[in-house]
């Protein structure tokens, strides 16, 4: 289970609680829907749980235990723009591969082609790019996805591949899943149930 006790975070020593005494838990195989409008804090709490910025109060545990600073984070975080996630000098084989060996079943449940293998990131279309980052997320050690407003810039042909294979694989995996996104649609068909933590006026966190 991935539990966050009373997490919050703001930019700077002065500036407005983004987050502020936000507890929540997911447990495996849950999926989870985050709604609100941009702007309210939910990248900041994709990338607090993601790893990439401290919580500066409060904790984040998996399993009761609180998550190690080092090594491969088991909650991973999948942006709304892949092109922004990758180094755009290296090939696509080098960063599918650059946390784990990907298996051929991804790469085929997936639909990766080999020849994109050899191109750079501004080769590919965002459809393609982003399937590249999502399996590159899904390693073996990976116990919870934060999908932050994943498929937002997509077409919806892709959007619905890209979930339902998504979905299939967390399901057999037991891969815990929050979903942050705007599109109230989407988070009624995917989700089990939502956090309703950013449609409260921010006021309450200042």
């Amino acid at each position: 289970m991935l539990e966050a006790r009373r997490l919050s975070y703001r930019y700077g020593k002065s500036g407005p609680w983004l987050v502020r005494d936000l507890s929540f838990s997911i447990s495996p195989g849950e999926i989870i829907g985050l709604p609100g409008p941009s702007g309210t804090g939910k990248t900041t709490l994709a990338r607090v749980l993601g790893g990439f910025l401290p919580s500066l109060e409060g904790d984040l545990l998996i399993d009761h235990h609180l998550i190690r600073k080092n090594g491969f984070h088991p909650v991973q975080m999948i942006f709304q723009h892949p092109e922004l996630a990758v180094n755009p000098n290296w090939k696509i084989s080098k960063i599918l591969n650059e946390g784990f060996p990907v298996p051929n079943r991804l790469i085929e449940k997936f639909e990766i082609e080999e020849d994109w293998f050899d191109r750079h990131p501004w080769e590919l279309s965002g459809g393609q790019l982003a399937r590249i980052c999502l399996v590159r997320a899904l390693g073996p050690e990976t116990r919870f996805l934060v999908a932050d407003e994943m498929t937002a810039m997509l077409d919806a042909v892709t959007q619905a591949k890209i979930w339902k294979n998504l979905l299939d694989y967390t399901c057999e995996k037991e891969i815990g899943l929050l979903v942050i996104s705007h599109d109230a649609h989407l988070i009624s068909k995917v989700c089990n149930r939502t956090i309703d933590y950013f449609k409260i006026d921010s006021d309450h966190r200042a």
